[in-house]
């Protein structure tokens, strides 16, 4: 579909957006339904005028929405509140967590940003939200998805609430709380017999049929618009923090843009002078079951070979992850690292959250703190510098992770006599 926002409009004459640009060459296009450069194949994300974003302050957004639209001035879609999906996606809890710190030897602050808070318990509400909006204004009339899970929720729950037909695609064998949680919605649900990968490679194909003309795919056509959501993660957390950037921040890998989109909005923050200028060092957090950019980080290699994903962490098996390549360089120019963790490692991170912060994590959350806890371990993550890291899901998604680990602590006949036999008197 080649349709294009008219900047004579009302709400899109407001956005800071000014085009496309493509990540590799620098070419540019008009602000539509594109995501491929067609000059040499590499991906499109959202420019903007600098001016325009300049003009943003710090009392213009608290005074906005209690969510991520507060940000309007600095997202590509959505400047007038008619036109947006707002479901109260963001401004979600940063936990001081001074239990895990302790626990883990750190002499600063360490931070969870729970993102298991927004309304379908993923970040993904954060890209839906931007996406659809966009996919709204560029006059689609359907949305669509391909996903391992969270973003099948959040499409189908926005889509709902909206009243937008939704078709999502997801691998047959995702968690089936995931598959519940979706099919509830009661938009079209397809599973379909491989990965990711390839559920992601159908989608694109069909984004380019006649019978998907009226479509936006949330991650293939519309994801420039898409990816840009994540950057409301880095936004908040300087927010809450008083306005400032934290010195350091761990973030889970499946494609990579949410890792890619937080640096982009930590930039963008300092650019517009709504924090002062910072240091700050970007941590990559993976599974072992699927490492294609930690494994090409580890090797010093900038090429990020495509693997067969395996393991629990299913969220983020992305076995030909888009934004490799960017997030290696997030990483690389920062001074931070990457790791990757085993499922044993990522179910220990999980209890490691939850008993020392409060917070049931789904498995990503669990990789983000098993790699918190071995790169502090290792010395490649300073403990004497402050960090934020990202929950990005809650852990009801993925209870079979750790079923067997955990249950009641005695089980008793009703009677104090119970209880003393039990040792709990």
């Amino acid at each position: 579909m080649t349709a294009v926002i008219d900047r004579a409009a009302g709400a899109s004459a407001q956005s800071p957006a000014s085009g496309l640009v493509c990540r590799n060459c620098g070419a540019t296009y008009p602000l539509g339904a594109q995501h491929a450069c067609f000059e040499c194949f590499g991906p499109l994300e959202v420019g903007y005028d600098p001016q325009r974003l300049a003009a943003v302050t710090r009392a213009q957004i608290e005074a906005g929405p209690y969510s991520l639209w507060r940000y309007a001035g600095l997202l590509p879609a959505g400047h007038d509140p008619a036109t947006r999906v707002d479901s109260g996606t963001g401004m979600t809890p940063l936990i001081r967590a001074d239990r895990l710190a302790d626990r883990l030897g750190f002499t600063a602050p360490v931070w969870v940003k729970d993102d298991s808070a927004n309304p379908t318990h993923s970040f993904k509400d954060r890209v839906v939200s931007v996406a659809i909006t966009a996919a709204r204004e560029l006059g689609f009339t359907r949305i669509a998805c391909a996903s391992t899970g969270n973003l099948a929720n959040s499409v189908a729950a926005h889509a709902a609430r909206i009243g937008m037909e939704s078709i999502v695609f997801i691998p047959s064998d995702l968690e089936s709380a995931k598959v519940t949680q979706t099919a509830v919605y009661a938009g079209t649900l397809v599973a379909v017999e491989g990965s990711y990968d390839d559920v992601n490679r159908l989608c694109s194909e069909l984004s380019e049929t006649d019978e998907f003309e009226s479509t936006a795919f949330v991650n293939v056509n519309v994801r420039p618009y898409y990816a840009e959501g994540s950057k409301t993660l880095g936004f908040e957390v300087a927010e809450q923090l008083g306005w400032r950037l934290p010195e350091q921040i761990v973030a889970p890998m499946a494609s990579g843009s949410l890792l890619t989109k937080v640096h982009k909005a930590f930039k963008e923050l300092i650019t517009t002078g709504l924090v002062d200028p910072a240091d700050y060092r970007v941590y990559g957090a993976q599974s072992a079951g699927c490492s294609p950019i930690a494994t090409a980080f580890a090797a010093g290699s900038d090429t990020v070979i495509p693997v067969k994903p395996t393991g629990i962490a299913k969220s983020l098996n992305i076995g030909n992850p888009a934004d490799g390549p960017y997030a290696l360089d997030a990483v690389r120019s920062t001074g931070g690292a990457m790791a990757h963790v085993d499922d044993d490692e990522i179910r220990d991170g999980i209890q490691l959250l939850a008993e020392t912060c409060g917070v049931f994590a789904e498995t990503a959350g669990g990789v983000t703190t098993a790699v918190l806890k071995k790169l502090a371990e290792s010395g490649q993550l300073d403990t004497s510098r402050e960090t934020v890291i990202y929950n990005t899901g809650d852990g009801l998604k993925t209870l079979d992770a750790v079923s067997g680990r955990v249950g009641p602590t005695a089980v008793i006949p009703p009677t104090l006599k119970g209880m003393r036999g039990a040792g709990l008197l």
